[in-house]
């Protein structure tokens, strides 16, 4: 009795979010085994794997796969350096220091077609924004970079937003390094590098993991910063797997390719959380 009671109160919770969860699951599944287009919305035909088919051999499946890992890993990439390096520099006391760490962690509530708009006029513009600006005072030329370098513009702006999400959960972190551990080891010679690679590095590996998850998590759908700035090109040089769906779901009505896309990208996202916690998982034990 002890056991069923509390069992039979959460069972309500449970159902729901099972029903939550699995139902738009199912939902997906079967679109993508019928032909379900918005422009003939009464023809549902069982057609099998064709949609997966038309989907994987879609011309810019091959761009958007690689597009959404370059985005994945380089935006981690820099998140992790780059917050780490804040971290240690926020974290020693200096005038002025709880004003700085505001401003790091404004970024990360910006919203993110906010975020988009924000680097798409007022610093990339190649005419009136802040870099343009800024390559006129040195004499260079201006770069259109949204153009030119469409890929890398969208990864500086997922990098910009998340950065202080990441430099947040390292400076918590740092609080509780202990600090009489580091005073021993520079009593016994070390010096800074020795002091960051054996000390401060091993205690941030456990927040690196949960960084490292989280943004995987949430970075493998970005969808509005592409769809504000550069829908998706030139060509398909932007485009990822989340923009790829929406083409296929909103630009060509069709349902039925856009699901199994969603599925795809499902699949993509669980190899991608059993990689990681094969490789940095053993941090949040």
């Amino acid at each position: 009795m002890n056991r069923t009671l509390p069992r039979l109160l959460m069972a309500p919770a449970v159902a729901t979010l099972f029903l939550w969860m699995i139902v738009p699951l199912l939902m997906t599944v079967y679109f993508s085994l019928v032909r379900y287009n918005l422009m003939q919305p009464g023809d549902k035909d069982f057609i099998g794997l064709a949609n997966f088919e038309f989907f994987f051999t879609d011309p810019d499946f091959g761009a958007a796969v690689f597009n959404t890992l370059a985005l994945l890993s380089s935006v981690i990439a820099i998140t992790v350096v780059l917050g780490v390096a804040l971290a240690l520099l926020v974290n020693e006391a200096f005038p002025g220091r709880g004003l700085v760490r505001v401003l790091l962690i404004s970024p990360f509530f910006v919203m993110p077609t906010a975020n988009a708009l924000l680097w798409k006029h007022m610093m990339m513009n190649p005419v009136y924004g802040v870099l343009a600006q800024v390559a006129l005072f040195f004499g260079l030329e201006p770069v259109d970079w949204l153009t030119d370098h469409p890929l890398f513009s969208v990864i500086l702006m997922v990098s910009w937003q998340w950065l202080p999400f990441a430099c947040l959960i390292f400076i918590t972190s740092l609080q509780s390094l202990d600090r009489d551990q580091m005073e021993a080891a520079g009593m016994d010679g070390a010096n800074a590098f020795q002091k960051f690679w054996f000390l401060t590095l091993p205690h941030l590996g456990r927040p690196i993991a949960v960084v490292v998850m989280i943004e995987m998590i949430f970075l493998i759908g970005v969808f509005a910063e592409i769809f504000t700035t550069t829908g998706g090109g030139p060509g398909n040089a932007s485009t990822n797997v989340a923009f790829l769906i929406f083409k296929q779901a909103l630009m060509n009505f069709d349902v039925g390719v856009a699901s199994a896309g969603a599925l795809f990208a499902v699949l993509l996202a669980n190899i991608a959380a059993v990689f990681l916690i094969r490789l940095i998982g053993k941090n949040l034990d």
